[in-house]
């Protein structure tokens, strides 16, 4: 381990140059990380690196699912629930069908269970590679709350069918009941565990003596510890996650401090920024590892393989994505959707084209043993690890980098936004404005005419400004400004509730402003 010690600083030191090359050149950095990574295990002498299952279940899965948790918008999920939870469960499901017929007819050697098994393995899309590329691109917000919505469920259902499969290859023999049953407490036991912690930590971090460093750690112990537990009542660790995440998430402005929010969104925009850079990296430079074990089978026919099952997993995704519009629009006539405006044909295509796969899929692969109970080798997992390497490499070159080019020849009809971030922006500082000039008037109407310095703040907004330029603030005047920053916290919030047309990024954007604002006022 400390031999090596230099080359991962060095691969550190790489990741990082990459992905400042990604932004120079307007390339997804997982692209260029998976090339780099293959290229760098072709040098000779180059310390094998062995990707553990545990190392990114345990260490990388927890913190990357509950920083995006804490990132997603809980309202722009529920408006879309429907559409999210098909693509995250149903979606994913029939890819995994699709591979696992496929597999069974073309692939010899497997049989129905072992195809579920890989199904299960390369069905769920990697969120973060299509972040990566959406931000080089303009989508509807819509498009992008869907994406983000399904990343936090899809990884869940996926190792939920990965699960149940490797029982199924491991004994030979599938009881409906007992699936039943087991699913059921995979998923609502995992949502009511992270549920449970959750409160727990926001207990914690309301009732203790905490400040901004203690509350940050507790961010960063809660997701393991959520996982931990949910795994070990052998209960879904990611669902316990995600759920005990958005819990902390839509609650984070009743127990964290304005300086634990600030500092906190530093601390975990850099620490997923390193854990996303490092998981593509080592996902090209397992190749040696991978393709070592691959025997019983041509690489040549075992390329094949993977191109076969990588055109099934990319058509079978756009047909399913087809098949959710259809189904949306039927049942529309019998209950409220979210919207009843036709997405028309450049959606469904769009979402149906972002499914580039990541590491998830490797770790499952991963995570297959070498030997069943009863000690025969377990069948075909070294080619199923080959299989699942070819799509992670094909799905991220193919559609990874071919996507911008289809958002901008196919310009997204923008149907589901009413308001765009710029004019919701305007709207809400003009409207928190009229309602901060309204609160200070009325709760403060005894001192308009003795307190000059309330008068000055008074001015400054009715000039909209953006925040005390004086920092010479004295107690008292303080004492009311804090009392309004908290007054206006508690407007956003309602208004985020109440307004569907405000995208809750620009809510976040203002009370981002606020918490600035009061360390400014604590601290001068």
């Amino acid at each position: 381990m400390l031999e090596n010690f230099p080359f991962y600083l060095a691969i550190i030191l790489v990741i990082l140059l990459l992905i400042m090359l990604a932004d120079k050149i307007k390339v997804a950095y997982p692209v260029l990380l998976v090339l780099a990574g293959l290229a760098i295990s072709f040098i000779p002498k180059v310390p094998v690196i062995q990707i553990e299952p545990d190392l990114i279940f345990f260490i990388f899965l927890p913190p990357l699912l509950y920083e995006a948790a804490w990132a997603v918008s809980w309202k722009e999920m529920w408006r879309w629930r429907r559409i999210i939870t098909s693509f995250a469960f149903i979606v994913v499901f029939l890819s995994a069908l699709s591979v696992a017929l496929v597999a069974n007819y073309f692939i010899p050697g497997f049989s129905l269970a072992l195809g579920f098994l890989l199904g299960g393995i390369v069905s769920p899309p990697d969120a973060v590679s299509a972040g990566a590329i959406l931000k080089f691109v303009k989508v509807p917000k819509t498009m992008s709350s869907i994406l983000e919505g399904e990343s936090l469920l899809n990884d869940a259902s996926s190792l939920i069918i990965f699960r149940f499969a490797m029982i199924a290859v491991a004994t030979e023999q599938f009881i409906f009941y007992k699936a039943a049953i087991s699913f059921s407490w995979m998923v609502f036991g995992g949502v009511g565990i992270g549920l449970a912690i959750g409160w727990l930590f926001m207990k914690a971090h309301k009732y203790l003596p905490t400040n901004a460093n203690v509350d940050i750690v507790l961010t960063l112990l809660a997701p393991y510890i959520m996982y931990l537990i949910a795994e070990e009542v052998h209960s879904s660790g990611v669902l316990a996650v995600v759920s005990g995440g958005l819990l902390l998430s839509n609650n984070r402005h009743r127990f964290l401090s304005s300086k634990s929010r600030i500092q906190g969104v530093n601390v975990w925009e850099s620490l997923s920024f390193i854990l996303n850079g490092l998981v593509f990296m080592l996902i090209g430079l397992d190749l040696p590892q991978i393709t070592s074990g691959l025997e019983g089978v041509s690489l040549t026919t075992a390329i094949g393989y993977g191109v076969l099952i990588t055109f099934v997993l990319i058509v079978s995704r756009i047909l399913s994505a087809y098949g959710a519009v259809i189904v949306t629009l039927i049942a529309r006539n019998f209950i409220t959707v979210a919207d009843r405006r036709h997405p028309g044909y450049k959606t469904p295509f769009i979402l149906g084209w972002t499914g580039m796969r990541g590491v998830v899929s490797l770790a499952a692969a991963l995570s297959i043993p070498v030997y069943l109970d009863n000690g025969n080798a377990f069948p075909q997992r070294n080619l199923i690890l080959f299989i699942t390497f070819i799509v992670i490499l094909l799905t991220l070159l193919i559609q990874g980098l071919t996507l911008p080019y289809f958002i901008k020849k196919i310009k997204l009809d923008n149907i589901y936004d009413p308001v765009s971030p710029e004019e919701a922006t305007v709207i809400l500082k003009r409207d928190l404005a009229a309602h901060a000039l309204s609160y200070l008037k009325t709760t403060y109407e005894d001192q308009l005419e003795s307190n000059a310095s309330l008068q000055q703040l008074i001015s400054k907004w009715e000039q909209h400004s953006k925040g005390i330029e004086d920092e010479s603030i004295g107690k008292e005047l303080k004492t009311i400004y804090l009392d309004l920053l908290y007054e206006q916290r508690q407007w956003l919030i309602s208004r985020n509730k109440e307004d569907q047309n405000i995208d809750e990024s620009v809510i976040r954007k203002q009370m981002y402003y606020l918490d600035l604002e009061e360390e400014k006022l604590i601290h001068f």
